[in-house]
């Protein structure tokens, strides 16, 4: 199921780069999940490996992820915390992003990913400036001082790619299902 958007279709489509950053961004969503197809709740929050992922886990971080990185874009540093002022409940908060818990469903898991991509999908789509900059927060990762929004999208879409990698060796896994080949 392709994530939904509020995007006028009656507008004129976009092109270029803006088009570009949206297939890249929608193929990754695709792959990652592609990898939930036909499971249940308890295979989806599963951890049929060593790690401690699971499918519905890899779908809420991705979420979480976007999400923090677009409310950046929109509202700049204010949106994230510093490495330093972060708390136990935000690490407990950030360790619950990777597993469901109980109550959550695989649906419930999607939708929330659906919400959040379709704001991104609007954000690309309407942002008056890819070149809009905002200092990142400190972090002893961040070696840069500053991200546009065009290097935002750029890590979101690597973000999500990546994890789209790591849910296809939990699927494969669960049933040996596979998302490609």
């Amino acid at each position: 199921m392709a994530a939904t958007s509020t995007i006028d279709k009656t507008a004129t489509p976009l092109s270029g780069e803006r088009a570009d950053i949206l297939a890249e961004l929608h193929k990754a969503r695709f792959f990652l999940r592609f990898t939930t197809r036909d499971l249940t709740d308890e295979q989806a929050a599963g951890r049929p490996t060593h790690s401690e992922l699971c499918l519905g886990g890899l779908i809420k971080h991705v979420t979480a992820v976007e999400r923090g990185w677009a409310d950046f874009i929109v509202e700049g540093t204010s949106a994230m915390k510093d490495f330093d002022d972060m708390t136990e409940e935000d690490y407990a908060g950030r360790t619950d992003e990777f597993r469901m818990l109980p109550g959550e469903t695989l649906a419930g898991v999607l939708a929330a990913y659906d919400e959040v991509a379709a704001r991104t999908d609007d954000m690309v789509a309407t942002l008056p400036d890819l070149n809009s900059t905002w200092p990142l927060p400190k972090a002893p990762w961040f070696q840069d001082e500053s991200w546009s929004a065009r290097r935002v999208l750029m890590h979101i879409i690597a973000e999500t790619s990546q994890h789209a990698g790591h849910a296809d060796i939990i699927r494969e896994a669960i049933d040996g299902a596979k998302s490609m080949g």
